[in-house]
């Protein structure tokens, strides 16, 4: 096969309508447009979401909430999905994100939640823990360190 030869699939192109070229084609004269009217002309219709003069949707439907700014994202793990490190395993966002726990690194990072037991010994860095996570990473004998 050479360069030359390549064609598109049989029915993947199809060939545009030709308006407005004699009565014999179907689409002379109006050109598919119909009679008289707004539609008709060049240049015509109304813009997106217009109503013909009705009050349209989007201003008798309320606005709904805001996007706060300062909001913290963070990407969540709980301790028991750490079971998959083997024992001294230093834990951080990278490997997370390496390892298929977590999707992506948010905004302001990873965060380590205290659902679940831990039986590993690891060395966890992230940048925020709750209370119970310190401890349970702690009680399995590793050690919390905060980026």
């Amino acid at each position: 096969m050479k360069l030359h030869e390549l064609r598109p699939a049989e029915g993947a192109v199809k060939e545009r309508k030709r308006l407005g070229r004699g009565t014999a084609t179907g689409q002379g004269k109006t050109a598919g447009r119909g009679q008289k009217g707004q539609w008709a002309r060049s240049g015509g219709g109304v813009r997106p979401g217009f109503e013909g003069g009705q009050m349209p949707i989007y201003r008798r439907l309320p606005k709904r909430g805001f996007n706060n700014p300062f909001k913290k994202v963070y990407s969540i793990v709980n301790v028991e999905r750490l079971n998959v490190f083997e024992d001294g395993a230093e834990v951080t966002p990278e490997v997370l994100k390496e390892k298929g726990i977590i999707r992506k690194i948010e905004k302001n990072g990873v965060k380590i939640l205290g659902e679940g037991n831990l039986e590993k010994k690891l060395v966890v860095k992230a940048h925020k823990f709750t209370k119970s996570a310190t401890e349970k990473i702690e009680a399995a004998g590793g050690k919390v360190e905060v980026i």
